[in-house]
C-alpha cells in the first residue's frame, strides 16, 4: 500500500529527499510547508531554482560561482590582487568571506586529489592555477584545503608545482582540527588560522 494519499505529494517528497542531508521525513515536512504557503511562494521557489540552475556561471578567473563571467570578488579593485587563497570548493569561499579576515582573491579547485574516488590532478583546476601564477603578479599562494589526507596530498602536489615561482607559499594554521572541513569551522577559529598562516614548508 502506498504511504501517500497523493502521487503529486509523493513525487515532491521523492525529489526533495534527494537533496544532501534530507531524509524522507524532512522532505515530507518541507513539501507540506510549501503546500501550506501561498501559491506565489511555490512559484517563486521553483523559478529561483530553475534560474539558478540554468543561468548561474563560474568565474573565468577563479572558478567561483557568479552571475556574470567575472565574480564580484575578482571584479572588486579593492581586493589584494597579489594574494590567492586556494580552496576546495565554493563553500570554502563563503566560509572564509564570513571571517572578514581575508582581502585577497581565490582559486576554487573544484575538488581535491583522491585516488580512491578516481580524482587525480587533471580532474581539478590546478593547471588553471599555474596559468594564473604565470600571467598575474602573484606574491603569495595560501593553501586552505581540508585538514585531511586528501587535502594534504593536494597541498603538497600544488606546492611542488609552484615552489619554483618567485612567490610565498603558505598554509592556514592548524587551528582547524585534523579532518575538519572549512565550512564547519567557526568564524573566529578560521579567521585566526588565516591570519596566523605559516610557510608551507614549515607546516608539514
Amino acid at each position: 500500500m502506498n504511504d501517500f494519499s497523493s502521487k503529486l505529494l509523493e513525487s515532491a517528497v521523492s525529489e526533495l529527499s534527494r537533496l544532501p542531508g534530507i531524509g524522507k521525513k524532512t522532505a515530507l515536512r518541507l513539501a507540506l510547508h510549501i503546500l501550506k504557503e501561498d501559491e506565489s511562494y511555490a512559484e517563486n521557489l521553483g523559478t529561483s531554482i530553475i534560474s539558478m540552475r540554468n543561468e548561474i556561471k563560474f568565474c573565468t578567473t577563479c572558478n567561483n560561482i557568479s552571475d556574470s563571467d567575472t565574480c564580484e570578488i575578482c571584479a572588486n579593485n579593492k581586493r589584494d590582487e597579489n594574494t590567492i587563497c586556494v580552496v576546495e570548493d565554493i563553500r570554502d569561499v563563503l566560509a572564509i568571506e564570513k571571517t572578514t579576515q581575508f582581502n585577497g582573491l581565490y582559486h576554487v579547485l573544484g575538488g581535491i586529489i583522491n585516488p580512491i574516488e578516481g580524482i587525480g590532478p587533471n580532474d581539478i583546476n590546478v593547471a588553471h592555477l599555474v596559468k594564473r601564477i604565470n600571467e598575474e603578479d602573484i606574491n603569495e599562494i595560501i593553501l586552505a584545503l581540508p585538514a585531511t589526507v586528501e587535502g594534504d596530498t593536494t597541498n603538497y602536489y600544488i606546492y611542488k608545482l609552484v615552489k619554483t615561482f618567485d612567490l610565498n607559499v603558505t598554509s592556514i594554521a592548524r587551528g582547524v582540527a585534523i579532518g575538519d572541513e572549512l565550512e564547519y569551522t567557526d568564524e573566529i577559529t578560521l579567521g585566526r588560522s588565516i591570519i596566523n598562516r605559516l610557510p608551507f614548508s614549515e607546516s608539514r
